[in-house]
Parts: C-alpha cells; sequence; structure tokens
C-alpha cells in the first residue's frame, strides 16, 4: 500500500523594519519634519515605537524602531531607547510612536513614559526634543500630535 504524502503549507509572517540611516541629509526640526519621515507609521495596525537620532546640527543620524506593541500598547524603556542614540554618539532624539484608533491623543501611559525618558535624557545628556504621536489626517486634524507644542510636557528641563 502505497503512502500518501501530505503537504503542509507554512507561512511566515514578514516585517519589514524601517531601521537604521535614513537619509543622513534629512533636518529634522518640527513636527512636520517628524511626520515625513515617520509617515509609513499612520496607518499601522499595532502600535510602534520608534526614535530618530539627531546630531548636532539636527540632522537625521538614524530612525530606530524599538518596540512593536498591540492594538493600543507597546512597551518603551530607557535602556532600549537611549541604546542607538549612545551608539551612534547622537546628541537629540525624538520620540515617536503611532496610535492605529487614528486619534493621537495621548493616554497616561504615553505622558508617563515621555516624563521618563526626558529624566533619563538629563541623566545621559542627550536631549528628547519631542514626542510625536502619529494618527491619521482628518479635517482639521494633521494626523499627529507634538507633545512639545500642545505643551502637554516639559522638555525644557533637558541639558543645554
Amino acid at each position: 500500500m502505497k503512502k500518501k504524502s501530505v503537504h503542509v503549507k507554512y507561512s511566515t509572517a514578514l516585517i519589514q523594519l524601517p531601521l537604521v540611516n535614513d537619509n543622513p541629509l534629512t533636518e529634522v526640526r518640527t513636527p512636520v519634519d517628524v511626520a515625513t519621515v515617520c509617515h509609513d507609521m499612520s496607518e499601522l495596525a499595532q502600535e510602534c515605537f520608534h526614535i530618530l537620532v539627531l546630531n548636532s546640527r539636527n540632522k537625521l543620524l538614524s530612525r530606530c524602531l524599538i518596540s512593536i506593541g498591540t492594538l493600543d500598547s507597546t512597551i518603551v524603556h530607557a535602556r532600549d531607547v537611549f541604546r542607538q542614540a549612545i551608539l551612534e554618539h547622537g546628541s537629540a532624539l525624538v520620540l515617536c510612536h503611532n496610535h492605529p484608533s487614528g486619534d493621537p491623543t495621548p493616554s497616561a501611559e504615553d505622558l508617563r513614559i515621555t516624563r521618563q525618558l526626558i529624566l533619563a535624557g538629563q541623566v545621559l545628556g542627550i536631549m528628547v526634543m519631542d514626542h510625536i504621536i502619529l494618527g491619521r489626517k482628518s479635517t482639521g486634524n494633521p494626523g499627529y500630535l507634538s507633545l512639545r507644542e500642545a505643551g502637554i510636557c516639559d522638555f525644557t528641563g533637558n541639558p543645554s
């Protein structure tokens, strides 16, 4: 009797990560600049946290994925956030994450982690310039929220 062979098909989840070395000539000074560099995050189905590592002239050294979370949260730790900035001799960074719901309103956890990272940056001598939350564009909504521009967090305590 001949044995039937069973072919099982397996598929693998492929993740395309925009990790390091975006255009090093890109200047990042405003929330619009950040939203432009990170525009591909606005339609993601999971929360993702990225940092933009900048040199002393606000030129983009790299864009780094820090974590991929779930529909409404992601885990972020200071050691992961500052690792790449230290390795690349970055002088500043911008925090950026998306809200899959499309609403860029910050959660209590967003504010807590931002304040914690500002303090860690002070200790390390790496300025946290802003935290941009990406959502979706709509009438009267540019599709992002800058915690600095909104005056929600105090970024002025950064080292000079």
